[in-house]
């Protein structure tokens, strides 16, 4: 296929003078409260499927990301990419571009054919796990940064002004892992900056394998993040008229050397995980998708921030499912959704199942965008989280017909739900409330008087939201699956049906209780005054 002998070709440069600079029109200006709507694809898929184009027009879609350059090969080369960046947009959507600068880990770019490298080139250095073993993708080393950097500056010269690197951009090889390259020369150095003896590596080596935040090993975490970030920076320097962005991994923070707060004026994709049916189909695998998205826009500047609405394989997850998720970003203040499934292409059918809850989600948001969420349930993610932990959070509250907002820190009143990691520096004084009910897992338990253990279960948040004086704060009176968002500043309550079935159910507020009924997956927004 001319894809792959395109992938295939090498590297050299080409010239891209004479090229239009792609989105010159319409440059971001850093305060739109739009919710636009995205589609991740390549050249040749668009070739490929001619119906494919005027479906995502039709669908509300106003802008294109095309795969371009692949650790270390160029999947479509600049004037190749430029010229159909013309013909798109010429019937009016804009144009962009995403690299992927190291690589994933196994098959994550979907391809239709065993034609697309997996791995980066034979002298780009492979990276080490903690018990020695190899492996390829999400590690860097030189030369990695400065292909990178000669690949954005031939972007550039061809017109690209928006450029994300793919969430393969992190070091650590998926969720929940503690990243970083344990080879010999990481190793010096990470020795020789704190100047620590030999010793000094097996006691960290110790405490990844515990997951125990010591000295050693916040030491370690941020100097994986210093590594990450530098190179972003350098890929940033070397190509100053694009805008780039990090596509941050599900629950991405810094123990996979993604440092959150170093991306806040960078475009910034939020992470999450359920990308076919079958693990989108529980109620907690939705509250983990919506705990992941909350998580990260405490960072990411919301008309900055991009979703990721990803199927993979790109036929695994259904229209419906799809269009379910768009809730998230409302919920969230996500203002652009941008939908993914590697390199082959999600079944053009889906657009118009997509289209009409586009426009539901479009006009919702428009009404929540810039209002922030507030509710006695509190969203904590902290240190243990963010550093050593297996990212399994504490996310099923968010189900349960409560209101809540998200927190930095444990406050004076409410109820914040720690995962077990931070559990356990509660446990040791480390994360401490001035009069907030701390609530952990059993297993994690915690002696201090203002936790309680509760057991990750609908029965068991029932149970608890009976126990609590909701009189004054909007809330669901059923024992049903809903996340009950409310944005009290303009007097509404955003409700988003967890279950696969109609649901009818009872918001209460004050002196009033009014009956909602909502369709299966779907949200509907309710107005208060």
């Amino acid at each position: 296929m001319s894809s792959r002998r395109a992938f295939l070709s090498g590297c050299a440069g080409v010239a891209a003078a004479g090229f239009t600079t792609l989105s010159s029109a319409n440059p971001r200006n850093g305060n739109s409260r739009e919710r636009t709507f995205h589609f991740s694809t390549n050249r040749f898929a668009l070739e490929e499927d001619p119906e494919l184009l005027p479906a995502v027009i039709d669908a509300g879609v106003t802008d294109l990301w095309l795969a371009s350059y692949f650790f270390g090969y160029w999947y479509d080369k600049p004037a190749d990419l430029m010229r159909m960046a013309r013909k798109i947009e010429a019937r009016g959507l804009r144009v962009h571009v995403i690299n992927v600068p190291l690589g994933h880990p196994g098959d994550s770019l979907g391809a239709k054919s065993g034609g697309v490298p997996l791995t980066p080139p034979a002298h780009w250095k492979m990276g080490v796990k903690p018990n020695g073993a190899t492996f390829s993708g999400t590690s860097l080393h030189a030369p990695a940064t400065a292909e990178n950097c000669a690949a954005l500056k031939e972007l550039q010269a061809a017109g690209v002004r928006e450029l994300f690197v793919d969430d393969d951009f992190r070091l650590a090889q998926g969720p929940g892992t503690i990243g970083g390259c344990f080879c010999s020369e990481h190793r010096k150095r990470f020795l020789t900056l704190h100047g620590y003896p030999e010793s000094s590596w097996d006691e960290l080596l110790d405490d990844v394998s515990r997951r125990d935040l010591t000295r050693y090993l916040r030491q370690w975490v941020e100097f994986s993040c210093d590594e990450l970030t530098a190179s972003f920076r350098a890929q940033q320097r070397a190509a100053p008229q694009i805008h780039l962005g990090n596509m941050i991994m599900f629950m991405g923070a810094e123990k996979a050397g993604i440092r959150l707060k170093d991306y806040h004026n960078s475009l910034f994709r939020v992470g999450e995980l359920m990308f076919e049916d079958r693990s989108f189909a529980s109620v907690r695998a939705k509250t983990q998708e919506l705990f992941s998205v909350l998580f990260h826009r405490r960072y990411a500047r919301p008309e900055l921030a991009y979703s990721e609405t990803t199927a993979f394989p790109a036929n695994r997850l259904s229209a419906s499912n799809m269009a379910a998720k768009l809730a998230i970003s409302t919920i969230a203040d996500v203002r652009n959704t941008m939908y993914m499934s590697g390199l082959t292409a999600f079944p053009t059918a889906h657009w118009p199942v997509l289209k009409p809850a586009m426009r539901k989600q479009q006009q919702l948001h428009a009404r929540l965008a810039g209002h922030k969420l507030k509710g006695p349930f509190k969203h904590y993610w902290g240190d243990g989280g963010r550093y050593v932990s297996d990212d399994n959070a504490y996310s099923l509250f968010l189900a349960a017909g409560v209101p809540f907002e998200v927190v930095d820190e444990p406050g004076k009143d409410g109820v914040v739900f720690l995962g077990d990691h931070d559990a356990g520096l509660a446990r040791n004084g480390l994360v401490q409330s001035s009069g907030a009910l701390l609530v952990h897992r059993p297993g994690s338990d915690n002696p201090r008087e203002t936790s309680r253990a509760v057991a990750e279960t609908l029965p068991d948040l029932f149970a608890l939201k009976r126990t609590l004086d909701l009189t004054n704060v909007p809330h669901v009176l059923e024992d049903i699956p809903v996340v009950c968002a409310w944005y009290p500043t303009v007097n509404a309550v955003f409700l988003w049906n967890l279950q696969e079935e109609p649901v009818k159910l009872t918001l209460a507020y004050k002196n009033m209780n009014r009956q909602v009924n909502i369709g299966a997956l779907d949200s509907e927004l309710v107005e208060l005054g």
